[in-house]
């Protein structure tokens, strides 16, 4: 099934601005919050929906890239939204958006369902997005191709676990909320009383702190270090096109959500082909002689060598067309081909033979112009080689 539009899912248009499309994801998170719709499948599922239209446009990269290419710019398994599938993700990504006291205690009275069992949000603080470019050759953009890449990042800490405490006896449950994460007060006014929950100011909503650090990381749960990364790159990216792949980029620290790997396209130079789009283009260059008698030529595509037959009487500017060797469309059916443009070779020298023999043959009435009702402009031919 086809994915609907971002903007239709979140109700605005295209020129909405980031504070409309907050407001509008609010309303569409709140209609169909899973609390209000306890076991209604159809309701969690387009909960989730808003979530990935959302994250992708408020971000303004993501956004611009979506503008652009549409749901294709992030590629089949490695979309430019990574935790929607996951619902206590989604809360602890986008919880800020609602406030503590709308996903907590308006819902399930306090208690703050969605954020675990201990009612808290994920521990440590989440990790930053990393960058990186990855070139490309022609064969690898044409059929996809699997990158095995080395990244420096900063990894968890293999000697506490990423936790940051020197042993389990190091960690406390917090004195201030008790472990909940969160501090609940409640204050008089004229309507009654009226309760509202935010954050502990001295765990940071984790519900618990470190008493002795680990030695390795220093008590941040992480460390810089160096991780192989396998990138499945989808058949028919373009120069540009940016992939991404959730909890790939820097670990988070004490536990907390790795960030994501953004991947950057870059096309390596062919040495005979240019791309233009779907479609793959190439200069052929022939003699005089061998447009007038025609001739077999083999040339260079993508997939590797081809025979076409260029016929006796070929003019220059001639375009043929080898239908589906250009490159696949991402996530799509359609192929592009390869155009080839026919240049006929001018010599720059002639010797004084040659010359003889030209300038007899240029009074021969076969040498002389003769365009047909048939034969198209150069931008006619243009026009139908992109059609």
């Amino acid at each position: 099934m086809s994915k609907r539009d971002y903007y239709e899912i979140l109700s605005v248009s295209k020129t909405a601005t980031a504070e409309e499309i907050k407001k509008s994801y609010r309303k569409v998170a709140m209609q169909y919050h899973p609390d209000r719709n306890p076991g209604d499948k159809s309701a969690e599922d387009k909960f989730k929906e808003a979530a990935e239209a959302y994250e992708v446009l408020s971000d303004p990269d993501k956004r611009a890239r979506y503008n652009r290419y549409g749901h294709q710019a992030f590629g089949p398994g490695t979309g430019g939204f990574g935790r929607a599938q996951n619902m206590e993700d989604i809360f602890s990504h986008f919880g800020d958006i609602f406030g503590d006291d709308v996903f907590g205690s308006f819902f399930d009275g306090g208690g703050g369902s969605r954020r675990g069992s201990s009612g808290r949000r994920p521990t440590g603080q989440r990790g930053s997005n990393l960058r990186i470019k990855i070139k490309l050759t022609f064969e690898e953009i044409a059929n996809g191709v699997n990158k095995q890449v080395k990244v420096k990042k900063y990894i968890v800490c293999s000697t506490c676990g990423g936790n940051g405490a020197k042993d389990k006896n190091s960690i406390q449950t917090c004195s201030t909320c008790g472990g909940s994460g969160q501090v609940r007060k409640v204050t008089n006014t004229f309507l009654g009383q009226m309760q509202t929950v935010t954050t502990c100011p001295t765990c940071n909503g984790e519900g618990s702190t470190v008493t002795n650090k680990c030695t390795a990381c220093k008590g941040e749960g992480r460390v810089y270090g160096e991780e192989t990364i396998s990138i499945d790159v989808p058949a028919g990216v373009q120069e540009g096109m940016q992939l991404s792949m959730s909890g790939k980029g820097n670990a988070g620290e004490r536990g907390g959500i790795p960030g994501d790997l953004l991947i950057q396209i870059e096309e390596e130079a062919h040495p005979d082909l240019q791309r233009d789009g779907l479609n793959v283009a190439y200069d052929l260059h022939i003699s005089i002689p061998e447009a007038i008698f025609g001739i077999q030529v083999e040339v260079p595509t993508i997939d590797g060598k081809a025979k076409i037959k260029i016929p006796a009487g070929t003019q220059s500017g001639k375009i043929f067309r080898l239908k589906g060797k250009g490159f696949p469309e991402v996530q799509g059916y359609a192929r592009g081909d390869q155009l080839i443009h026919v240049n006929i070779w001018t010599p720059q020298t002639v010797s004084t033979e040659e010359k003889e023999i030209l300038e007899k043959l240029s009074h021969s009435p076969n040498f002389k112009p003769q365009p047909g009702k048939n034969d198209k402009s150069f931008f006619e031919r243009v026009k139908e080689a992109f059609q």
